[in-house]
């Protein structure tokens, strides 16, 4: 089984689970997908999903189909893949049953995801490089583990239990909520819908687990 989440501007927007077969996107209400775009050709491209893998090409010559910031015209797809479809992505990842009985772990730690279309424009203007920064895990089994945000977007926590977005902007690195269950807050206050930047020192809490955001 695959799982389909359409992203806009940092912000999921539809999630989609799809069986074995043909998976059409595109602007056209006929498509599996539908993404209501003039930069999204009506048929633009078709992912066929198989037991063991997935493969998606591109059906419009003139709207290009994008994986991981290169174009491409077919191509095999694996977990955390994103696919941008005109000013849209859409993040490609197999599903596995979600055990809510355990809020996080190294399993989620792991968990990232790329929105490619970012990768060309986090970098700020000028001669000041963003600094680079990590997270480190403050308590639980991970204490001590440290994951480095090198990535323009970072998913942590678990579907059922809790999902934050880190994104790396111009500004700085922001954190919002995708999926709020349970505890998710900054520095002991609920981030809920809000839409935060993240200083030196600051405390993520997802559910049981502290992460310390750090400038490197």
């Amino acid at each position: 089984m695959a799982k389909l989440t359409v992203f806009f501007k940092y912000k999921a927007i539809d999630s989609y689970l799809f069986e074995n077969g043909i998976v059409h996107i595109g602007r056209d209400e006929t498509n599996n997908v539908t993404i209501d775009s003039l930069a999204v050709a009506p048929a633009h491209a078709a992912i066929i999903i198989r037991d063991n893998e997935s493969t998606i090409k591109q059906l419009n010559d003139n709207f290009p189909l994008i994986i991981n910031g290169q174009k491409v015209k077919e191509c095999n797809l694996h977990d955390n893949d994103t696919i941008t479809i005109g000013k849209h992505d859409v993040v490609y990842n197999t599903t596995e049953p979600v055990d809510k009985s355990k809020p996080f772990d190294s399993q989620s730690l792991e968990n990232t995801i790329v929105v490619g279309r970012d990768s060309f424009d986090y970098e700020p203007d000028g001669d000041t490089p963003l600094p680079p920064a990590s997270l480190q895990v403050m308590n639980g089994s991970n204490i001590g583990k440290v994951l480095s945000l090198k990535k323009p977007m970072t998913r942590l926590g678990s579907n059922g239990s809790g999902v934050i977005i880190i994104s790396k902007k111009r500004e700085g690195y922001f954190v919002s909520v995708l999926e709020n269950v349970g505890v998710i807050a900054l520095n002991n206050i609920p981030i809920e819908n809000n839409y935060i930047k993240l200083n030196n020192n600051d405390i993520l809490t997802i559910n049981k687990v502290s992460l310390q955001f750090f400038l490197n």
